[in-house]
């Protein structure tokens, strides 16, 4: 089982990265929630860049991923569930469920910790939200998000089959919730009880830092309600709410050098005037 895993995982994996990518940003484009306040290809030709340099930079310093970890540690009867011999259907279930807490609580430490805050608002300061952001991390983040992974997944002794329904469904989860969607307000009230939609994670990427603080998960919606930080709605509403960070708001920001090199060009703008839907088209002129 874990040999044909093994074999396969880089198809299924990019076979389902690829057709959702190409799903969404079809469905975004008919239908999306927001105007673009930037040209796509602007944003989507830098964020892509940066995708590749990431992925680049794990494959060369990052000598096995999760799937591989997995199936490392079965075979050698190490991890948690291996050493206590606990049925399949509870180590799969306990690692899905672990392994997803584990992303919901890492998102808030990024969030609390200042130097760690500056490698993760490379993400957040997308002036815009869709599909690809979801793809845009700073590739020192995304180094320590897979030491994080890789330590939980050894620790766990997470079957292989679980740690791949897990990245799949982490991927595919990130890449809708992100996406400039509009779903009927019933159907998302109804969706966001189990998954994070499109709506709910829109405010995790509000210019206003309590609302930025809020809406941490990834996949499952639960964290958020059970844990306190959850936000239904921004205050401004979603079409007059401001996305992004008070800094970094000028198209040129959004270039791969300046997307490189933003955690170390200093802290977040200090409070003062409030950033209004006017001032905010101004600084991207």
């Amino acid at each position: 089982m874990s040999a044909t895993l093994l074999e396969h995982e880089p198809a299924l994996r990019l076979s389902a990265f690829l057709g959702l990518l190409g799903l969404l940003a079809l469905w975004e484009a008919a239908r999306p929630r927001r105007a673009r306040t930037l040209p796509r290809w602007l944003r989507w030709g830098n964020t892509l860049a940066l995708v590749a340099l990431d992925t680049l930079l794990l494959r060369l310093l990052v000598p096995v991923l999760a799937v591989g970890l997995a199936a490392w540690a079965e075979a050698e009867g190490r991890g948690l569930f291996n050493v206590l011999g606990a049925p399949a259907w509870v180590a799969v279930i306990a690692s899905l469920l672990l392994l997803d807490l584990l992303i919901y609580t890492q998102h808030r430490v990024f969030h609390a910790v200042p130097v760690l805050w500056r490698l993760h608002r490379v993400h957040h300061a997308d002036t815009d939200l869709d599909v690809v952001t979801a793809l845009r991390f700073h590739p020192v983040e995304i180094l320590l998000s897979m030491g994080i992974k890789l330590a939980a997944v050894a620790a766990l002794g997470a079957p292989p089959v679980a740690v791949l329904v897990f990245e799949v469904t982490l991927n595919a989860c990130a890449l809708f919730n992100h996406a400039n969607l509009r779903l009927p307000a019933p159907v998302d009230r109804v969706i966001r009880w189990v998954l994070v939609t499109p709506d709910m994670h829109r405010v995790h990427h509000s210019i206003h830092r309590e609302e930025t603080d809020s809406n941490f998960g990834f996949s499952l919606s639960w964290w958020d309600r059970l844990l306190g930080t959850y936000t239904p709605q921004p205050a401004a509403g979603h079409d007059a709410m401001i996305l992004g960070q008070t800094r970094f708001r000028a198209p040129r920001d959004q270039w791969l050098d300046r997307l490189l090199l933003q955690p170390w060009r200093g802290p977040d703008a200090p409070a003062g005037r409030p950033v209004t839907p006017a001032s905010a088209a101004a600084s991207r002129r």
